[in-house]
């Protein structure tokens, strides 16, 4: 492809996957507005690469040793971009015109360094409209730094950054049009997944525990109050409150009631896991 087309948004596209197959066409589908699709996998067994090839993807394997870097790392240590900005896009997460005409002309218009992208977020078959919004840094120049380095030693199973940010050199803005978080592969696997990011989490704490003040010069102030607050007993609490009273999420009926619970759910299996760990 050619790097002066200007056609297209100036921007590489990184899809992280790993047995993907029901989640990547719709995703790749959307993406042809941009200049480049990079497929980062971890050794899928189902059609993943195929569906990749297939799509124009560059694809990348990476295997993971246990250790940092983790694969959003990795790549921006490890690939040759030929443009500035890159976006980290889940396979199950799909773009519109609207997210592409707003972040076009926004990369063209700004100062900023990165971008906070907003999402839509489902539960239990609905749409979430209310409630704790779904947003992350994903969108950034690769130049302009990387996901906050954490030096674990097998805490899960997960091989790519999730509650990790990104700590960049210079300020950043919003992209205001929501991406398709079409997350529908039901209750048991959101559980599962949960249960593996608890065990990262609560890991994470009583890494963090000892020196939480020195470091939160690299923590956003949500990961701040999360990390001063995660072991006291009404924390699981104020969590739902917020999210179903605070921000609204009675407004989404019983799935936001549902989702507001199993977030308490989840920062009171964070604080029992804290708890046994530390004896």
């Amino acid at each position: 492809m050619n790097e002066f087309d200007t056609s297209k948004i100036n921007v590489t596209v990184v899809v992280p996957t790993k047995n993907e197959e029901h989640n990547l066409p719709a995703c790749l589908a959307a993406l042809g507005r941009f200049h480049s699709v990079l497929v980062v996998d971890s050794g899928s067994d189902d059609r993943t690469l195929e569906i990749a090839s297939d799509g124009g993807a560059e694809i990348l394997q990476f295997n993971w040793d246990g250790r940092f870097p983790k694969k959003r790392n990795w790549t921006l240590r490890n690939f040759k971009f030929q443009t500035d900005w890159v976006i980290f896009l889940d396979a199950d997460e799909v773009v519109d015109d609207a997210f592409c005409n707003e972040l076009s002309r926004a990369i063209n218009e700004t100062t900023h360094v990165g971008f906070w992208l907003n999402y839509t977020n489902y539960f239990m078959g609905r749409s979430l409209m209310h409630g704790v919004p779904q947003r992350k840094l994903a969108c950034f120049k690769h130049q302009a730094g990387e996901y906050e380095r954490i030096d674990e030693e097998g805490w899960s199973s997960l091989d790519m950054e999730v509650h990790e940010h990104p700590v960049l050199t210079g300020t950043v803005g919003e992209i205001k049009a929501p991406i398709d978080h079409r997350d529908f592969r039901g209750l048991a696997r959101f559980l599962q997944r949960h249960i593996d990011y608890a065990k990262w989490e609560a890991s994470r704490y009583i890494q963090l525990k000892s020196d939480l003040e020195a470091r939160s010069s690299v923590l956003t102030s949500r990961q701040t109050f999360k990390y001063q607050n995660i072991e006291k007993p009404w924390f699981a609490w104020f969590y739902f409150f917020y999210t179903y009273i605070g921000k609204g999420g009675f407004m989404d009926g019983r799935a936001g009631y549902q989702y507001a619970s199993y977030k308490k759910w989840y920062f009171q299996t964070v604080r029992n896991i804290i708890l046994e760990q530390s004896g």
